[in-house]
């Protein structure tokens, strides 16, 4: 499986001269599987540089959408295979109780806050609820409620050769544990990224910010240090960067990382980087 990263930025797109090298575009990672699939994790800002190069014998995409909130679906009215093309795309969301995922997402893709209805654009996807367990050609995938403030899900994608990729961009699994990690079947997401070959995964806060955002859905990085070394992850990807977070702070936040969980190898988060990821 291939991995691309095109935005890792969090909560909001934080361009400039302060981010150039770990990128200001939010949530959008391309993971392609050995057999041609063609799967995006998510649909922030930098969704719209990728569909721009997406080839044009790309016959089907498929977007997982971990949640609602705005920096993981402001790209999507900007996607271009929506507007020419014959490429069939899927979108894939967390189901609720109450409204579908079409009227979710219709909230954004609609005026006042869109010009363009959902139903309107060239190329209608095709919308799913994911829940557990499905298969986008021969990748495995499974999504599970995660903690974050509204219907979050994250995935784990495993290909046919075994290699397995799992994406927790948006999670607090320290949330109302006194001691963290507590055990593994009371953390949540455990099941989702245990021995993955590559976890991408929040970091947002440091140990001193995370005190002051209890609640807000994130992950400071000794929480993820230990996390990641509890379930045995192989590579770790830090994720979902605080827009206030220039690059030298992720410099020396990717590095404080590494030391504290020395059994996992590190991979910063930064756009435009690729990672080939194999099995054990």
């Amino acid at each position: 499986m291939k991995v691309e990263v095109w935005g890792t930025r969090g909560s909001l797109a934080a361009p400039g001269t302060e981010t150039l090298r770990y990128g200001g575009n939010t949530a959008a990672v391309l993971a392609i599987g050995s057999e041609g699939e063609y799967i995006i994790l998510d649909a922030g800002t930098g969704i719209r540089p990728l569909g721009l190069v997406i080839p044009d014998d790309v016959k089907r995409i498929d977007i997982l959408v971990t949640h609602l909130h705005m920096d993981h679906l402001q790209g999507l009215g900007f996607f271009a295979p929506l507007f020419s093309g014959e490429t069939e795309i899927h979108i894939w969301g967390p189901p609720t109780t109450t409204l579908s995922l079409h009227a979710r997402l219709s909230r954004y893709l609609s005026p006042p806050l869109f010009p363009v209805r959902l139903r309107d654009m060239p190329r209608v996807p095709e919308l799913h609820d994911a829940r557990h367990y499905f298969r986008i050609g021969d990748m495995r995938v499974r999504a599970d409620r995660i903690c974050h403030p509204g219907a979050t899900v994250g995935y784990r994608l495993t290909d046919p050769n075994g290699s397995c990729v799992a994406y927790l961009p948006d999670h607090e699994p320290a949330l109302g544990q006194r001691h963290f990690p507590a055990s593994p079947e009371w953390t949540s997401g455990f099941d989702l990224i245990r021995h993955a070959d590559l976890l991408i995964h929040d970091a947002q806060y440091t140990d001193e910010e995370y005190p002051d955002h209890i609640g807000w859905g994130h992950t400071s990085l000794g929480q993820l240090a230990a996390l990641a070394t509890m379930a045995e992850v192989r590579q770790l990807m830090p994720f979902h960067h605080d827009p206030g977070h220039g690059d030298e702070r992720l410099d020396a936040l990717t590095a404080e990382l590494a030391e504290r969980a020395p059994s996992v190898r590190v991979i910063p988060g930064r756009e435009g980087d690729r990672v080939d990821v194999a099995m054990r």
